[in-house]
């Protein structure tokens, strides 16, 4: 069987002129700006316009823990969204940007797969309408404004030991982790150690996926803490007068991207924060608006749902009040049976006992979905080395957990290939079965946030952590913070810290290593384990096979 890559498939789609999605959803022409004829942003205007429209139903769709093996969440989201159009629902799909970091490293881009892809799929994956590099800019324009203060006679009384505000780049760049700037002598300022992050967990691009418009993007961005005093008062990006002239770089990044699944149907592609560092979502701007103009909004959470639908339930439904009429869980049988224990190499080959072994990391992840009164099914995302024994064994196991699977060939054959789940997801999202709560309330304090999702989300037995870090949750309590949620940084690949722990282990314990104070986005980073938040390439990056061929096309980008 002869196989094309995604970006072949992609480079055959057959687009619309983006302006005729735009009218397909009621937008007028001239509150779309078009960049280039296949995607285009929505403007400020025509969005607060919507403001008294009804919503429409929210679907979320999450995996169990990410495995070598691919689970294609993201392929997931786009082909159930042209499954619904295809049902006759009027189904919009929100998902996130794609990273440079990961796109030339291991993980590769965010457009889908196969036939369930978004278009352009190059440009998706590359600059797209630059809003990181923006966001790039914005975080790095505070992080000179803060030393230049310094510079010049420091009048806030920053002590340079406790800026806290680092710099960040959209780049898989180990060597950047911990650094020392301003070496050089006097002209170049005060020496002193600092550091990058990856732009997708700058709080500058949590900020703008939790902001509402612009005004509220100015006022959080004024709110950012970037250093303490000697007397341990906090400095706020304000005190710098940054505000405003960050918000000037963000102005058209805060605008949702528009773009069409390869059938055509609408998607929204905006914000991209990573979920194993930051809360793992596409913007609130951008879901909001989907929901005023669709009936169905389809959209995903990052990783594994006891990262990116934790998240997305008590970070981002929490602050923008909305509420998700059923979940989705991706798994494949391939990452079952790496949960149960064989090689990548030999997933090709028939192992129903394996299979069943492997299975309760996604009982795990139903339990967990349903514990936030929210319906969920199984998605099982089909491979062609898949069983008929194997599938079946999948659907056994989580009709168990009283829940159903569906078999879903949306890789294959687009909407086809997806209809069975479509029509289940619409008999979830209207039987009036979810009763959404975000896992605990605003009050508890933050140290008891943190224990109570590592113990009822990851089934830990406790929280380990120095008293330096649980004296610094109490000072930010103290400080009126402690109504913010929490934020887990940890490893994607396991309920654990340790990602070569799969399964659904028990008994175990959750070290903090470190908390960071997100004011301006609104909660605190609990970085646990070996997380970083500056990732490093593999040993073979992908950027190794990226290239320009002879026709002039991009070749080498999954």
């Amino acid at each position: 069987m002869t196989f094309r890559t995604d970006i072949e498939i992609a480079r055959e789609a057959k687009k619309k002129p983006i302006m005729e999605i735009g009218a397909g959803l009621g937008i007028p022409p001239e509150h779309l700006l078009p960049y280039g004829h296949d995607k285009a942003k929505v403007s400020q205007d025509f969005i607060r316009s919507l403001d008294a429209r009804p919503d429409g139903k929210l679907i979320l769709v999450t995996a169990i823990n990410p495995t070598p093996a691919g689970e294609g969440k993201t392929t997931t989201t786009v082909g159930l969204g042209d499954g619904l159009n295809r049902i006759g629902r009027r189904a919009v799909i929100c998902i996130r940007e794609a990273s440079l970091g990961p796109n030339f490293g291991m993980k590769g881009g965010a457009a889908g797969g196969g036939m369930a892809q978004v278009v352009p799929m190059e440009e998706m994956n590359l600059h797209f309408t630059g809003d990181f590099h923006a966001i790039t800019s914005a975080h790095n324009l505070l992080s000179a404004m803060i030393d230049n203060h310094i510079y010049w006679g420091n009048s806030l009384g920053i002590d340079e030991r406790r800026v806290v505000w680092r710099r960040v780049m959209d780049m898989n760049d180990r060597a950047l982790r911990d650094i020392v700037v301003s070496l050089g002598g006097v002209s170049n300022g005060f020496p002193r150690q600092t550091g990058f992050d990856i732009t997708v967990a700058s709080e500058v691009m949590a900020i703008l996926c939790l902001s509402r418009d612009l005004a509220d993007l100015q006022t959080r961005l004024g709110n950012i803490v970037v250093a303490y005093t000697r007397d341990r008062q906090p400095i706020h990006c304000r005190d710098l007068k940054a505000d405003g002239a960050m918000t000037v770089l963000l102005k058209d990044a805060m605008q949702p991207n528009l773009v069409q699944t390869l059938e055509n149907n609408p998607a929204f592609v905006h914000g991209g924060p990573f979920a194993n560092i930051a809360h793992g979502c596409n913007s609130v701007i951008a879901t909001r608006t989907a929901l005023k103009l669709g009936d169905y909004v389809v959209t995903e959470a990052g990783f594994g749902a006891d990262l990116g639908a934790e998240k997305f339930f008590d970070i981002k439904c929490r602050k923008a009040g909305l509420k998700p009429a059923a979940a989705v869980i991706v798994a494949t049988v391939r990452a079952m049976k790496m949960n149960g224990g064989v090689a990548k190499a030999d997933l090709g080959s028939e192992n129903v006992e394996a299979v069943k072994k492997g299975c309760p990391n996604l009982g795990r992840h139903i339990a967990n979905v349903k514990s936030f009164g929210v319906p969920v099914v199984v998605a099982i995302n089909h491979f062609y080395s898949d069983t008929e024994a194997e599938v079946q064994a999948v659907k056994d196991y989580v009709a168990g957990q009283g829940a159903e699977a569906i078999l879903c060939q949306h890789w294959a054959k687009g909407s086809e290939g997806i209809e069975d789940l479509a029509r289940k997801v619409v008999a979830l999202a209207e039987s009036g079965a979810a009763h959404f709560a975000p896992l605990y309330p605003d009050d508890m304090p933050l140290f008891q946030k943190i224990e109570t999702i590592a113990k009822r989300i990851y089934h830990a037995d406790e929280v380990l952590a120095d008293k330096s870090i649980r004296d610094q949750l109490k000072a930010w309590e103290a400080a009126g913070y402690g109504h913010l949620p929490v934020c887990m940084a940890k490893t994607q690949y396991s309920f654990t810290t340790d990602p070569n722990v799969r399964g659904a282990p028990t008994g175990h314990s959750v070290p903090v290593r470190e908390v960071r104070l997100s004011a301006g986005a609104g909660f605190v980073v609990a970085i646990c384990g070996e997380i970083m938040t500056m990732p490093g390439l593999p040993r073979v990056p992908s950027a190794e096979v990226i290239r320009i061929n002879d026709q002039g096309f991009v070749e080498g980008l999954f």
